[in-house]
């Protein structure tokens, strides 16, 4: 009857993956009052106890998703990482680690370059707290685990989406949203089985990666270095290390270039020792060397991975999407790649709003609004998330130049270092209320262009 309030009914989405990026999108959609299933294919929340870091703008980016989020960061023990008394930035810094420029002092690295990145420019936190002070936002009864997602399927586009797992059950939503990360299976089941692009590929580069204590980093490169982050560099290898845990550790991942291949792509992670990282940094400056010695004794060692070689040529189909590392999983030389998922996940909320809008008089067009909506964010995400890619890909290989063992080659090698500042700013000042902006107009258009179409249709 005329004047009757249309009933409005829910948006229910399915997220896939309930790693940190999972978690962050489900408290946005929660947030923009979306119905929200996580499923998760581990028997509980998992992360390495390794570190991770944040720009400004990707902690910008969270409290704009939903303040909570911001907190359980903070309240995991989230620390600058820079922490001078004299100066509150934060700065990357490269220091030559593999040659000796000082006789008198054995201790002595160059410093080749720094970036001013601002006031809490970086902040590091251990993966496993952050991932447990999300879970502890999350709504009861959002998350199941043990649910390892084994197809999809889509009928209509105003049906909702069937979900089979491999222990045979089921379940329906309105949309499906693939955070699995680097081996995404929603991925597959996007692009297809077989296809290149469904699939991550091997960089030639392995990480060894440990959280050393505080008192003991100290000890072995002075207070400076250890309390603030640095990426000692040279030929075929560097290290970075940086503060963590309220600063009572520092994380310290070496990269190694590995000319080999990888021995199976089902397997990133294999077994190794304190000593296989010795050897890699075997004729590198002392300070490195001490780093190296300690690291836990045994340790694994990490193929990475990313989607440089095939990149995914979009990231939807109807009401199915990709976000975080199932789209775009990047190698992480940037240190960036999480960042680029927070910013996905203010997109997609950003867009789950303006659904939420679209169908409150108009339920009947739910799949289409979703459809539209997924649309636009591979507009607005997908050229600069593979961007990320290449250029996490690129600055790897001007940090671990063959020149840096070359006197001669030594100034070439430092002109790399403005080509390097260059597609760090490009990361960290990213204009996020202008992707914004962007995502709701261009979601508009092309909502009113999904409409005049079906209407000319029916006409």
């Amino acid at each position: 009857m005329p004047g009757l309030a249309v009933e409005e009914v829910p948006i229910e989405v399915a997220i896939i993956g309930g790693g940190i990026v999972g978690l962050v999108l489900a408290n946005g959609l929660v947030r923009q009052n979306v119905k929200v299933k996580v499923y998760e294919q581990a028997q509980s929340f998992r992360e390495i106890g390794a570190g991770m870091a944040f720009t400004a703008n990707a902690t910008r980016c969270m409290e704009l998703i939903d303040p909570a989020i911001l907190g359980a960061f903070r309240s995991s023990g989230s620390v600058a990482t820079s922490n001078n008394s004299d100066d509150p930035n934060d700065y990357l810094r490269w220091i030559d680690g593999y040659n000796q420029h000082s006789d008198k002092d054995l201790n002595y690295q160059k410093m080749l370059f720094k970036i001013d990145a601002g006031y809490r420019g970086f902040e590091g936190c251990r993966r496993d707290q952050f991932l447990e002070a999300l879970a502890k936002i999350i709504p009861p009864g959002v998350v199941e685990f043990q649910k390892r997602l084994d197809g999809i399927e889509e009928t209509s586009r105003e049906e909702k989406l069937l979900m089979t797992f491999v222990d045979g059950t089921s379940a329906e939503a309105d949309a499906v949203i693939g955070c699995d990360g680097i081996k995404s299976k929603v991925r597959e089941i996007l692009l297809g089985k077989g296809n290149r692009a469904s699939y991550p590929h091997y960089t030639h580069k392995v990480a060894y990666r440990g959280l050393i204590p505080m008192d003991k980093a100290i000890e072995a490169i002075g207070e400076y270095k250890a309390r603030n982050q640095h990426n000692h560099i040279g030929p075929n290898a560097h290290l970075i290390h940086y503060p963590v845990a309220n600063g009572t550790m520092i994380n310290a991942t070496a990269f190694v270039t590995d000319p080999d291949e990888w021995p199976d792509d089902k397997q990133m992670v294999a077994p190794a020792t304190r000593t296989a990282v010795e050897i890699a940094f075997q004729g590198w400056s002392p300070a490195v060397r001490k780093l190296a010695s300690l690291l836990p004794e045994n340790l694994d060692k990490w193929a990475v991975y990313d989607a440089w070689d095939y990149p995914a040529p979009f990231y939807n189909r109807g009401k199915i999407c990709l976000s975080g590392d199932a789209a775009h999983a990047s190698s992480p030389h940037h240190g960036a790649g999480a960042c680029m998922g927070v910013e996905d996940a203010l997109c997609l909320s950003t867009l789950m709003r303006q659904v939420s809008a679209t169908t409150r008089n108009n339920p009947a067009i739910k799949g289409q609004a979703l459809s539209v909506a997924f649309d636009t964010f591979n507009a607005v995400r997908r050229a600069r998330t593979q961007w990320l890619v290449n250029s996490s890909r690129r600055v790897c290989d001007l940090y671990q130049q063959p020149e840096w063992a070359d006197p001669p080659h030594w100034v070439k090698a430092e002109t790399c270092f403005e080509e390097i500042k260059d597609r760090s700013l490009k990361i960290w000042h990213f204009d996020y209320n202008a992707m914004r902006k962007e995502t709701v107009l261009e979601y508009g258009r092309r909502q009113a262009a999904a409409l005049g179409a079906t209407n000319g249709s029916i006409g």
